[in-house]
């Protein structure tokens, strides 16, 4: 063992305190590693366990026995099988997930991220990288610069780890040849250069045998940097720090134990504070004083980026989970459009127009993704055009929000310029993005106050606006029954406007087609006219196949609460093709008419409709009677 690990256990037996607290005072590094598959990464991970003696005994005894079967020697053992933590890598021999592990030297704590090497679990290292300080990025000295390096590379400089360390590993397959050493060095500066990595230090390595890892080896005499513990040892974390910049705290939850406390508790994400400093509440860009700094342990007199505190105000402010507290003298900018760059994290392929929620901080909104600008191929950095994002594809976008909300360029904050993207029906994360500045025309274009209100409107015709979603497969019967419905209330002198959808695609929406992305803005603009309508004060009664469960809950949201009523027209498919009066099912049968739902587009049928009209047991006038009844009972 190390004389580090002889120095900690006399410390240990002497005085177990003075260690713990030795160790609770211990700067913190995370870092994590990567490469292509079979560069040795478990293998690094382990020899760096196995050197800070961070290993249990009953591992240490089976990676003994594992070692003789092996027919290996001392401390030549499979150091992976340490950090192999899933049964699944076991079976496939590669690491499938991201897995943490912590280890200590006398100097450092450390957290690294044992991150995949396969293109197909990119979304897998881009979360490893997302908290890391430093990249450790292992080539194999037999292979040389490989796609995957490549592309590693690529996304830890995106995601702004400036801090990069070459690990040549394998050296001792290699004869430990300076010559093999200095040709990779080059060959990955050229490649560095080309994407803006401009500096990083390169370390010739052996993790199975531990050379150069925490002792130099006297194979490499011809080397004279850092050994890799050295070097994470001596990492300077204050040059990753915010604590040069402006005061900026997103909340994450109000405080309030009792009526005579109110705090807001949150992690620093930049700057400074202390008592007295005058703060300003983003969006609503209220200002107040730092009255108490407060914390677990007691009050503090100040503090900085990276502490978890709570604040309280000299006066009361409206602030709220999400929203940010900044210096008063300068806030952080406040926008709802953005160009971001995106990385597409789900089977499923980005949807242009869909609404999917985008959490950012402590803040939840809703959002779509515009079109992509281009592709990112990350092996050549060439932009290629594309429609979508299928993936792991990485591509820029404008990102449009429902609300404003405060944030920082990803380059100046990585805590305030990341967010990730949320299927809205399935709550899993889709994609990661970075924002890289607002757009210009969200600064632009700002809400202008009327004096006639929606009430006003509302009450002149003197009836409560609602929209009267019918939805369901084609021939299901949404028209015949819209238009039953738009009479019997017009026979109530209700004020009533009907959309359908074969009549809206006949101007507003005459240039979109039947793809998703085309439904969905069909949608998306439906309901943006229905809304308008209902500012007017109109019963609006819609008639759209509108097949997506998430557009529709789209629409629902535009709404003020209780103003949206879905209507789930319920025909089976066999009996819509049945009727088939306008004759699109026999037409998509034979393969003439494509992205056809209930055919080779699907319908996703409402779980919960306000109205369920089954249409092979009820007429046209029962099923108006019904609907009437309920917008009458519960919109008076």
């Amino acid at each position: 063992m190390t004389d580090q690990v002889y120095k900690t256990d006399a410390l240990i037996a002497q005085d177990i305190d003075a260690y713990l607290e030795s160790h609770q005072n211990k700067s913190l590094l995370r870092f994590i590693t990567c490469g292509s598959v079979d560069d040795g990464k478990s293998t690094l991970i382990g020899r760096l366990l196995y050197d800070s003696k961070m290993i249990f005994e009953d591992q240490l005894a089976q990676l003994e026995a594992d070692s003789k079967k092996l027919g290996t020697q001392g401390q030549e053992i499979d150091f992976a099988l340490l950090v192999d933590g899933l049964a699944a890598e076991r079976e496939q021999g590669i690491t499938i997930d991201v897995a943490y592990r912590f280890f200590a030297t006398e100097k450092r704590k450390f957290i690294v991220a044992d991150t995949p090497g396969h293109e197909q679990y990119t979304r897998n290292m881009v979360t490893g990288a997302s908290t890391a300080e430093l990249a450790v990025i292992l080539i194999d000295a037999r292979k040389g610069v490989l796609t995957q390096t490549r592309r590693h590379s690529y996304l830890c400089y995106l995601l702004g780890i400036k801090n990069i360390v070459l690990a040549v590993n394998k050296m001792d397959l290699v004869d430990y040849d300076q010559a093999t050493f200095d040709k990779i060095v080059a060959d990955y500066t050229e490649f560095a250069n080309s994407i803006g990595i401009t500096a990083f230090t390169a370390i010739p390595i052996s993790g199975f045998k531990g050379d150069n890892i925490a002792a130099y080896s006297d194979a490499t005499n011809w080397y004279s940097g850092p050994t890799l513990v050295a070097h994470l040892e001596g990492f300077d974390l204050d040059q990753n720090t915010c604590a040069t910049q402006e005061f900026r705290m997103p909340v994450q939850w109000v405080n309030r134990p009792n009526l005579d406390f109110r705090g807001f508790s949150g992690k620093i994400a930049a700057g400074s504070i202390k008592p007295g400093d005058e703060v300003r509440i983003l969006p609503s860009g209220k200002t107040s004083h730092v009255d108490r700094i407060v914390t677990y342990d007691g009050d503090l007199d100040s503090a900085t980026a990276g502490q978890s505190i709570t604040l309280t105000l000299k006066n009361e402010v409206d602030c709220s989970r999400g929203q940010v507290i900044t210096a008063a003298s300068a806030p952080l900018e406040v926008a709802d459009q953005f160009e971001t760059t995106l990385i597409w994290m789900d089977e499923e392929a980005l949807i242009t127009g869909r609404y999917y929620y985008l959490k950012i901080g402590a803040q939840t909104v809703s959002a779509t993704v515009a079109e992509p600008k281009y592709q990112i191929n990350v092996n050549t950095m060439e932009h290629a055009a594309a429609k979508t994002l299928e993936l792991n594809a990485i591509g820029v976008a404008n990102v449009t929000t429902d609300r404003d909300i405060p944030f920082a360029p990803y380059v100046e904050n990585r805590t305030l310029g990341s967010f990730i993207l949320i299927d809205k029906m399935t709550n899993a994360t889709v994609g990661a993005g970075l924002i890289n500045f607002a757009l210009r025309r969200a600064q632009n274009i700002h809400w202008q106050a009327t004096d006639i209100t929606r009430d006003h409107h509302a009450n002149l015709k003197n009836q409560k606006p609602a929209v009267l979603w019918m939805t369901g497969l084609s021939g299901s019967g949404k028209s015949t029954i819209a238009n039953a419905v738009e009479s019997r209330l017009a026979r109530m002198n209700r004020h009533t406007f009907l959309l359908d959808g074969d009549n809206v695609r006949h101007g507003l929406n005459k240039d979109l087609g039947f793809t998703d992305a085309d439904r969905i803005e069909n949608i998306r603009r439906a309901g943006e006219v229905a809304k308008l309508m209902t500012d007017a004060g109109l019963i609006v009664i819609t008639a759209f196949i509108s097949p997506f469960r998430s557009e529709r809950q789209m629409v629902r949201d535009m709404m003020a609460p209780g103003e949206f009523v879905e209507v789930f027209v319920d025909t089976p498919l066999s009996v819509a093709e049945e009727r088939d009066v306008k004759g699109l099912y026999a037409k998509a049968r034979s393969g003439q008419l494509n992205n056809f739902t209930g055919i080779d587009s699907p319908y996703e049928a409402p779980e919960t409709p306000e109205i369920h009209i089954n249409t092979t047991q009820m007429s046209v006038d029962d099923a108006a009677e019904q609907i009437v009844k309920y917008l009458m009972r519960n919109n008076k």
